[in-house]
């Protein structure tokens, strides 16, 4: 739906992680591209984004906390 992508859509990639970090980062990704391919460009759509990428960061930093401990 979206000729131009949303300039939050840069930070989802993940393919300058590590592979453990990679792994968590991945579908977040990949969600966030159907969003983009597949709904309304609107106020909720970018409101969807945002709060996919905290998860994200939130997932990653989890996994990070599981790899180097607390």
């Amino acid at each position: 739906m979206s000729p131009t992508p949303s300039p939050i859509i840069k930070f989802f990639r993940f393919e300058h992680l590590p592979p453990h970090l990679a792994e968590v980062s991945r579908p977040f990704c990949e969600l966030a591209e159907w969003m983009e391919s597949n709904l309304l460009s609107c106020a909720e759509r970018s409101a969807g984004l945002r709060k996919l990428l905290e998860a994200k960061d939130c997932a990653v930093r989890a996994k990070l906390e599981q790899v180097i401990g607390g």
